[in-house]
């Protein structure tokens, strides 16, 4: 994802006129370019960074939903159409079977050692961003077996 994909995606939520839409994308907008002031890049923001910044907003959002009370139904309504708005910019994850493909395929020799710390350690510099961390500890676990 790029910025100017969101900045072109917010005014044109502006000029519809949905507010929710337009609060979500310019949150993202911010994130995004705070996160490029932090690493130096301020003038073009690599388009990993982008992604790396929606994922961490879109967990931030998830989380927010999951400690809403069930009974405040209208800020979980509102919870829930920025996070449905943030998973739409998100990039795709790798399912369990991809991951485990791509285990077989890159990690075949520290898959041998049945470490189950040793292969995380490898394993996730390369994945992080591509799959969620959660599924690849399954898939490592049942490899491991």
């Amino acid at each position: 994802m790029e910025l100017e994909q969101l900045r072109a995606d917010m005014v044109a939520a502006m000029k519809a006129r949905d507010k929710e839409r337009k609060d979500a994308i310019s949150a993202l907008v911010s994130a995004v370019k705070k996160a490029g002031i932090d690493a130096g890049c301020r003038e073009d923001i690599p388009a990993d960074l982008v992604d790396k910044v929606i994922l961490k907003e879109l967990k931030s959002a998830k989380e927010q939903l999951d400690s809403c009370p069930v009974e405040r139904a209208e800020l979980r309504a509102e919870y829930q159409t920025r996070h449905d708005i943030i998973a739409e910019y998100a990039p795709s994850m790798m399912s369990a079977e991809e991951v485990e493909k791509y285990l077989k395929e890159n990690f075949a020799e520290a898959l041998g050692t049945k470490n189950k710390g040793q292969i995380m350690k490898a394993v996730m510099g390369s994945l992080k961003g591509k799959a969620e961390g959660k599924v690849i500890n399954e898939v490592v676990a049942k490899l491991c077996e």
